[in-house]
């Protein structure tokens, strides 16, 4: 089965408009844009949106997803969620406006026990935006990676709305928690709604709390992630790609395979061989 092909417009690290051309010019199919601040945020008026819209539609594009990443912990901090979940559900909105039903995000670590008071936090965070992003016809939808496939579907079989679901990036499985990307999808199966398109090694054992609070505080003293793990091109990492996307056809997976591309010198060179590699799959 072929899958749609997106890509990350910000892993061109190129103005909006000039991502979204480059992203027409390598072959996708559709791009996932970060949505939380700049040219696309809930700030742009409501003509800034149409204007977008048409400009994307003018390419033969669609929006496979927004990222609504506020970063930091996530919705961990029980203080701080009054405003994120204010600014998630007004990222919800402008999904809606630009014409995607998806909006994904990283909560923070899930904590393996259901009593943990954090456990509680994100739960009660998330299942407040999943009634909102269900009842605006949107899947709010959980990145992979802090935690196991189980221990994320267990989480989102607690909350129970078909307004949450899983972006599923198989990179951040293998690099962190070392969890499987194929028996992810079977895991994950009634929850998947997007994917990312990456790939990674495991270099060494990490705790996974120390490494995404590293990541939350935007700061890696003390961390060096390359003797722990890398991002390297598709195909050349963990990810066993036809056991993969197998995988997610069998479950009858039809959206995106949306590549992200987080580092590297020359992001255009290697997106642009990410999209033929997932052609020639």
């Amino acid at each position: 089965m072929k899958f749609k092909i997106g890509i990350i417009t910000e892993s061109f690290r190129k103005p909006v408009r000039e991502a979204l051309r480059l992203a027409k010019e390598l072959g996708a199919d559709g791009v996932q844009m970060y949505a939380v601040k700049g040219d696309v945020s809930p700030e742009i008026s409501a003509a800034q949106r149409k204007d977008l819209v048409t400009f994307i539609r003018a390419l033969d594009l669609e929006i496979s997803a927004l990222c609504g990443d506020l970063g930091g912990h996530g919705f961990a901090a029980a203080k701080d969620n009054p405003a994120k979940i204010d600014r998630s559900k007004r990222i919800v909105d402008l999904a809606v406006d630009l014409g995607t039903n998806i909006v994904t995000t990283h909560i923070g670590v899930i904590p393996t026990d259901k009593k943990a008071e954090r456990y509680a936090v994100l739960r009660d965070a998330c299942s407040e935006l999943a009634k909102y992003a269900a009842s605006k016809g949107v899947t709010f939808a959980i990145e992979t990676g802090p935690e196991t496939a189980a221990v994320l579907a267990a989480f989102l079989d607690d909350i129970g709305s078909k307004g949450i679901g899983a972006n599923l990036d198989p990179a951040n499985l293998v690099m962190v928690t070392g969890d499987d990307p194929v028996k992810a999808v079977s895991t994950l199966r009634k929850y998947i709604v997007h994917t990312h398109a990456k790939d990674g090694v495991k270099l060494a054992a990490c705790d996974t709390e120390e490494v995404y609070d590293a990541f939350a505080k935007g700061g890696i003293e003390g961390f060096d992630f390359g003797k722990l793990f890398n991002e390297v091109p598709l195909g050349k990492g963990g990810v066993k790609w036809d056991a993969y996307l197998k995988a997610l056809a069998d479950i009858g997976y039809k959206g995106y395979l949306t590549i992200e591309r987080e580092v590297g010198a020359n992001p255009v060179d290697d997106i642009r061989a990410a999209v033929q590699f997932l052609r020639g799959a």
